[in-house]
């Protein structure tokens, strides 16, 4: 009898004492994820369709945050179809084999003026790295907005292997670029 009565105050209690902003939901229509890499020098612009979120962030309280990021890496968008099923080979992201890229956050520091920095590990087809991040926030109504680039080497995720290893073909840096709307963020 005494169980049945604890295990439902116990969870009355969790459930009041967690934050209000562990709520927060990214918006996946406001949202994109572009990427950019040369070809023969010149600028090639893809993105991603599909990406989830979780996220637990208190800007007051940046170090308490976690981001836990996926993208699903078949859904890579190029504008042409022949390239675009060339990126889900083995060569490239191998998609049969890994899915998803995967971002979680270890630490999230306050740069000041809305401005963040986001250290955590990118596992990208198997190779899992560490990568600092910066990120904006802009807060507009109810929607908190987070931007930001940062640079990957492709090669030390073993994407564009084989005879895409070139980089005089393929540049080896590729700039992505984040553009995440999520709401439930509480105020800057």
């Amino acid at each position: 009898m005494l169980k049945t009565l604890i295990w439902p105050l116990m969870a009355a209690t969790l459930l009041m004492a967690s934050p209000a902003w562990a709520q927060q939901k990214l918006v996946p229509a406001q949202s994109e994820i572009v990427f950019t890499s040369r070809q023969l020098g010149v600028p090639v612009e893809g993105r991603f369709k599909r990406f989830e979120a979780q996220v637990a962030f208190d800007p007051k309280k940046p170090e308490a945050g976690r981001i836990d990021f996926t993208v699903d890496l078949a859904s890579a968008s190029l504008g042409v179809a022949e390239v675009e099923a060339e990126l889900v080979k083995p060569d490239w992201f191998h998609t049969a084999r890994f899915p998803q890229a995967r971002f979680v956050s270890r630490s999230i520091k306050a740069l000041g003026g809305g401005r963040f920095e986001v250290t955590g590990q990118l596992n990208l087809k198997g190779t899992a790295r560490d990568l600092v991040v910066p990120v904006a926030l802009n807060q507009a109504g109810g929607t908190t907005t987070a931007t930001g680039q940062f640079t990957l080497q492709r090669l030390a995720f073993k994407i564009g292997d084989g005879e895409w290893a070139d980089t005089s073909m393929v540049a080896n840096d590729v700039q992505v670029r984040f553009k995440l709307a999520l709401t439930g963020v509480p105020p800057l």
